[in-house]
Order: C-alpha cells, then structure tokens, then sequence
C-alpha cells in the first residue's frame, strides 16, 4: 500500500514493542506530511515510552476498535519536539479531521491536558 492510499483510511493500528519483544497494537488517529506520519498521544502514555526505548513500529489500516483491514507496514517512529514540525502535524491532523480533532482540541484545553501530548512521527518502508 502506497502512503495516499494509506492516507485515506481514518484509522491505523501502531505497533510498538515492549522490552521482551511482545507487540502492543494501539488504533489511532494520523495525518501524512512530507512523506511521514504523524498522530499524536498522551506523552506519559506506554506506547510513547516503548516508541522512546525502540523505534521499530509497524502500522497497519484498522477499525476505530482496532480491527485490521489492511497489510502490516514496518517502519520507524520517534518523538518529534520542533515546534514548526509538531505545527505541521497538527494542521496535517485539523484538515483531515476536521470537526472531530477542534472538539477533541477544545476537551483537551477544558481538562488542561492538551500540553500533555507528545507528536510521533512515522517513517514507514511505504514512504521511503
């Protein structure tokens, strides 16, 4: 599958790894800028550690409740912190969200949690 073709889909299930090599899969939200993927998640969050400690990460397309529909893609991801970078992720985000990421963006200000997120960005073999 192609980055657009990947790009379409509303969700992807992120694979990180724990320290004994076991795969956690995780549904989530994504945009593509520039080629990578970005979404975004609670910085405390254990995907954000694992993804911190191993950058390996597969993704594949999925159902809001994690279901798989689409061929596993291996990549690397880290944890981005230059602010025109996470600037673009989240416009990246807000065009293909739309409503759902303002109202998701106006909770996380009411509960004080929106400083809270990390960025992860995704470079998977798709969009190499």
């Amino acid at each position: 599958m192609d980055a657009t073709a990947l790009d379409r889909e509303r969700y992807i299930s992120l694979t990180t790894f724990k320290r004994s090599g076991d795969a956690v899969q995780t549904p989530v939200w994504f945009a593509l800028h520039d080629g990578k993927f970005y979404l975004f998640s609670e910085a405390k969050a254990w995907k954000v550690k694992r993804l911190s400690r191993d950058d390996r990460v597969r993704v594949a397309a999925c159902s809001v409740a994690g279901k798989v529909h689409g061929d596993w893609i291996e990549g690397r991801g880290r944890v981005i912190d230059d602010s025109e970078l996470v600037a673009a992720a989240y416009s990246a985000l807000q065009k293909k969200y739309s409503w759902q990421m303002t109202l998701l963006n106006l909770s996380s200000r009411i509960f004080g949690r929106i400083d809270g997120r990390a960025i992860l960005e995704l470079e998977l073999n798709c969009t190499r």
